[in-house]
């Protein structure tokens, strides 16, 4: 890798990571994070696949996305997951030899799994989840754990990746042009 592909992984992590605050922070109930941030985070995406050429350019944005997740309190499993995803992700576009459009659509898909693990210690350990999130309120951790008990743990993921493939033919779309520049399309 050159300077100039770490710095297109730097600026498109930035990029999706604004995106990620921005969801986190207007949706208050966590089943929207997984289902908006790879519709919307699939725009910048799908543009940063045309500039992926080098393996491990996507791995490292995956691994980023975690290690983001983990300083902004929402503990190891994005990162765990993160890691997993991203390098499965990495191995999808790679076979589309970096130039699919389909194979791009299915890598935004696999690559919005990490999205859903930020769910996992609700599914897995909700007292000490909420344990660190008591000025949420009551109301709304009852609420919460209504609406996300363990079976949707599953749903979460699968609706991660739908949801990702969602925002992938959506970038696209709005980004065929740029495809067909990089011979994508």
């Amino acid at each position: 890798m050159k300077g100039k592909d770490l710095i297109n992984i730097g600026i498109f992590s930035a990029i999706y990571f604004v995106i990620v605050f921005v969801i986190a922070i207007l949706g208050m109930i966590p089943v929207f994070l997984p289902l908006l941030v790879p519709i919307f985070g699939g725009i910048p995406f799908m543009l940063f696949l045309t500039r992926v050429r080098k393996f491990g350019m996507i791995w490292i944005m995956s691994i980023i996305m975690g290690i983001m997740m983990l300083l902004t309190g929402m503990s190891w499993p994005p990162l765990a997951v993160s890691v997993f995803s991203g390098l499965l992700a990495e191995l999808v576009y790679r076979s589309g030899k970096y130039k699919s459009a389909t194979k791009a659509v299915v890598t935004n898909g696999v690559f919005s799994l990490w999205v859903a693990a930020n769910y996992l210690p609700l599914f897995f350990n909700a007292e000490k989840y909420w344990a660190s999130r008591q000025n949420y309120g009551q109301d709304y951790i009852d609420a919460v754990t209504k609406l996300m008990p363990s079976w949707m743990c599953p749903v979460t993921f699968i609706a991660a990746f739908v949801c990702g493939i969602i925002g992938g033919l959506l970038g696209k779309a709005l980004m065929k042009k740029h495809f067909e520049k990089a011979g994508i399309a």
